[in-house]
């Protein structure tokens, strides 16, 4: 017979808070999460012929490509004698870490079904190894673009302006906040996604759409300049301007290349707004996890 008083080392129990991450119970679980970041990692491209190189074959043919069709044939210019494709790869390889951690945590109960309905552990361990994992990713590209900087700069003939800023130390607070917003809407995603299947297919379709609408292969200032001469809506140049991402993209050329713009209060706004949308995405994760096993 267990006495009532009886000291327990852990208690499982229903979550009585409204917002409850937990950060002991996470911490408790590190060692769980790093092996759910190492099977990210080591899974992804596992039976494949190149395997990893896929990491660095991806942004440097959608360089190639976005610089062949927007800069060459579309005849938009990058300004300040940027090449084109440097100015191409530094938004790339901004984007395509925010897709992977949107993509990748948008559908975390659909994918992990069978697990968290045998095992009790933090769910949102989850979603936070999978943003982790692409940060692995996201530093293998960093490293592709820095050397492509250098060979640009200090090995060809070509003369280029491009140059890195003082600014370079907001660099760790744009990829962060860069993951939390891609892990707020993708939990967000995820949790509907337990009763309306259709947003599964909406948002690869939609992470396309976004990228066009976040500055990835053109300036902020192309889009500023078409609103005032009236060939673009200018409803569409706010939607883009306020974009966080657009904001990331750009602050992000500023301190790399000295091209693009960066404004603090512009930095602000994107700390805001992602911070709320991962604070709303953690409380709909947490509502959704207590019932999502008998809907999905």
């Amino acid at each position: 017979m267990v006495e009532k008083n009886e000291n327990w080392l852990y208690v499982i129990s229903p979550k009585q808070k409204f917002i409850d991450l937990n950060f002991k119970e996470i911490w408790r679980y590190k060692d769980l999460m790093l092996l759910f970041v190492k099977r990210n990692v080591v899974t992804l491209y596992k039976q494949t012929i190149l395997g990893p190189l896929w990491y660095l074959i991806q942004p440097l043919f959608t360089s190639v490509i976005f610089t062949l069709v927007f800069n060459n044939l579309a005849n938009i210019s990058t300004g300040n004698g940027v090449p084109s494709f440097l100015f191409n790869l530094a938004g790339i390889t901004l984007w395509n870490y925010f897709k992977e951690c949107l993509v990748g945590t948008s559908d975390t109960f659909k994918k992990n079904q069978n697990i968290f309905g045998k095992v009790y552990f933090p769910r949102v361990i989850m979603p936070i190894s999978v943003v982790v994992s692409n940060l692995i990713k996201f530093g293998i590209q960093l490293l592709v673009f820095i050397i492509f900087y250098i060979y640009f700069v200090c090995l060809t003939t070509k003369a280029t302006q491009a140059s890195p800023q003082i600014e370079l130390i907001f660099l760790p607070v744009l990829v962060f906040f860069m993951g939390l917003l891609g892990l707020g809407f993708g939990m967000i995603i995820s949790s509907m996604t337990t009763k309306y299947r259709d947003l599964s297919y909406l948002v690869t379709f939609g992470v396309q759409l976004l990228m066009y609408a976040s500055a990835v292969m053109y300036p902020l200032d192309l889009i500023k300049t078409k609103v005032s001469e009236g060939k673009i809506p200018e409803i569409a140049g706010v939607f883009i301007e306020y974009n966080p991402m657009t904001t990331i993209v750009e602050t992000f050329r500023y301190i790399t290349l000295g091209v693009g713009e960066f404004s603090i209060s512009k930095i602000i706004y994107v700390i805001a707004v992602s911070s709320f949308l991962f604070l709303v995405g953690l409380i709909i994760f947490n509502k959704t996890e207590k019932s999502f096993i008998d809907t999905v």
